[in-house]
């Protein structure tokens, strides 16, 4: 309401202060004298003047009448104008301007209500919408009441290491637009928990006060959604430092500052761009650093709500006797989720023809689609259903999502659809999956999650 205000407060003033030839000025009989001359307009001119003010009276009555939902999904139209311009723009320069953008609200905020299809609880927590953002996008926390205001479910920040590091020398992403793919090889670039912390515990204590000063959240008997960082689900992915000797001392550390803050927590073991990180996914490592996380985080003092759910984000890049390991484990320890999953260190053919394919690091995007959706359906097999999975990997539209789900996703992330495709992707996915759910005769997501496989 607050930018409906202002343009039509910006309308107006456009109408005032419009000079219209014909218009006198009221004066006194004793002043008639000196009343400024108005100054002669050509035909062309007076027509011009008046085709304007006409635009800027109907733009302005527009405004005025049109209902929020119009005008909100206009807003998130108008954004697809903006992309060819990040699209000449460095990658990791574009990157930054775009977090940026949503640090500081200078992107539309979503008013209109999710279908209520796409609702669901995981974890004890009420999800509005299965789609998130992955990590990666907003690894220092800058942005997160702007990326949640444009309508995702949760998004998750991160990787977050305990020291701050600079991460690979640039340049380190690289784009193949023509296949909706990016290569990056960023290395846990990070501020460090510290600065982390701190922004967090602020968004956290104004949720509290907005919580504290509202009449209205709990009194009208609705539903709520939400978590600890504002309208959605705020998940935390805990990265080591590239010189760290002790990968389960840099996780327990992340998790003493920053599971109070959290929705969720992420262990990651699968970035390709971290020396040695990928060894962790060993059935004996993985188990070895997973029950140390999860004792540090239960030897905390919870609330009510309990602990943050703990989960790991892995490969794509597994063979069937490493998806059998990290299966065993996760079952045994009882791991409340899997990430699945990272990008990938292969090159798929239609990707190997491009020069920049030749640049180390990890593939996102569109060729990765296939390869993370065949992990995701693996590991619902071997976990039995039993385990909640978020799908990631080459989600550009509601039918990609739906595959995820399908294959036994009960939450989605996308990123470098949302790199490509801005924040006007996010209201045409989640459309999209409605449409597919109740096309296949399904009531709800958790219906959905794994019907190719039950």
């Amino acid at each position: 309401m607050a930018s409906r205000r202002l343009l039509k407060d910006f309308l107006l003033k456009r109408v005032i202060s419009s000079p219209v030839s014909g218009v006198r000025h009221c004066s006194s009989s004793s002043s008639s004298k000196t009343a400024p001359k108005i100054p002669h307009f050509s035909k062309k001119g007076r027509l011009l003047t008046g085709a304007t003010i006409g635009l800027v009276i109907a733009g302005g009555a527009y405004v005025s009448t049109v209902d929020e939902a119009t005008f909100c999904g206009w807003l998130f139209n108008a954004t697809k104008l903006v992309n060819p311009f990040f699209a000449l723009l460095d990658a990791e320069f574009a990157h930054r301007l775009a977090v940026s953008a949503a640090a500081h609200g200078w992107v539309p905020r979503e008013k209109r209500p999710d279908p209520s299809i796409l609702g669901l609880e995981v974890w004890g927590r009420k999800f509005s919408n299965p789609i998130g953002l992955a990590a990666g996008f907003d690894k220092n926390a800058e942005a997160v009441d702007g990326l949640l205001g444009l309508g995702f479910g949760f998004v998750e920040v991160g990787s977050v290491t305990p020291v701050p590091q600079e991460g690979n020398p640039k340049p380190r992403i690289f784009r193949l637009r023509q296949e909706g793919a990016i290569i990056n090889r960023c290395g846990f670039n990070s501020e460090g928990i510290v600065a982390v912390a701190k922004r967090l515990g602020a968004q956290h204590g104004k949720r509290k006060l907005d919580e504290t000063s509202s009449t209205s959240s709990t009194s009208n008997g609705d539903v709520k959604h939400g978590g600890k960082a504002g309208p959605g689900i705020l998940g935390v992915n805990l990265g080591k430092n590239k010189t760290s000797e002790d990968a389960a001392a840099d996780y327990v550390q992340g998790v003493h500052t920053l599971s109070q803050y959290s929705d969720y927590l992420v262990i990651n073991v699968s970035s390709p761009n971290t020396p040695g990180l990928r060894m962790l996914q060993g059935r004996k490592q993985l188990k070895d650093v997973v029950k140390k996380v999860q004792a540090a985080r239960d030897e905390m003092q919870w609330g009510e709500e309990g602990p943050p759910p703990m989960l790991v984000k892995i490969a794509p890049d597994l063979s069937k006797e490493d998806l059998e390991d990290i299966a065993a484990v996760a079952l045994a320890l009882r791991l409340d989720g899997l990430i699945i999953s990272n990008t990938t260190i292969s090159r798929p053919d239609s990707v190997k023809r491009y020069p920049v394919a030749e640049e180390t690091g990890g593939l996102s995007g569109k060729p990765l689609l296939n390869l993370s959706t065949n992990i995701l359906k693996e590991m619902y097999i071997l976990t039995r259903g039993k385990i909640p999975l978020i799908g990631c990997g080459g989600v550009f539209s509601g039918e990609d999502a739906y595959k995820k789900i399908r294959a036994g996703a009960t939450l989605v992330q996308l990123y470098t659809g949302f790199a490509y495709g801005g924040p006007a992707l996010i209201p045409r996915i989640k459309a999209e999956l409605a449409e597919c759910l109740e096309r296949d005769g399904f009531k709800s997501i958790l219906e959905a999650v794994g019907a190719d496989y039950r």
